[in-house]
């Protein structure tokens, strides 16, 4: 007697049907079309989506990108070019500079109505959080690696940073 071996059985088709042969295709064109829309306007690069009915895979092209250039906006004529960044002591051996970690958008508080995380002259220690940056709609707390006293703040409220700006100048203990 001869015995059959056990096949695997995957439980859905290993290329999904895009659009099913029930009577509920339009409404599955229209959710193909809607996920598409979703993908057009985000920064995803692949897309799934499965339910009881249908089962769809998006991507976007796969090619290499280079990064996009970062254009600095040069001064406007009639600004002082003392105006245009704050000024800060000169630099010591004993101070330390937190620098930006990511391109974004610097905050001194979690909200404009909420206080400052720090001020200059105040006393701060490492994990404390010294301001925000937003990246991708992503508020990113920044943190302090050392103890000491915040002796400037080198960007101004709500101005943009580039990766590795320095942030904070901050007196070692």
């Amino acid at each position: 007697m001869a015995t059959k071996k056990a096949s695997k059985v995957s439980p859905r088709p290993a290329a999904p049907a895009l659009v099913p042969s029930t009577p509920k295709a339009p409404d599955d064109l229209d959710k193909v079309r809607e996920l598409v829309r979703i993908l057009e306007d985000s920064t995803l690069s692949e897309l799934s989506y499965e339910d009881s009915v249908i089962a769809v895979r998006l991507s976007r092209a796969s090619t290499v990108a280079a990064p996009a250039p970062v254009y600095a906006m040069p001064p406007p004529a009639h600004a002082p070019a003392a105006a245009a960044t704050p000024a800060a002591p000169e630099e010591d051996a004993s101070h330390h500079v937190i620098r930006s970690p990511f391109v974004g958008t610097f905050y001194r508080a979690a909200s404009p109505d909420a206080a400052t995380f720090t001020e200059v002259g105040r006393e701060v220690k490492p994990g404390q959080t010294l301001c925000i940056i937003e990246a991708m709609k992503l508020m990113n707390e920044i943190e302090c690696d050392v103890a000491g006293k915040v002796v400037a703040i080198l960007v101004e409220n709500g101005k943009a940073v580039q990766f590795n700006d320095p942030l904070f100048r901050i007196a070692v203990k």
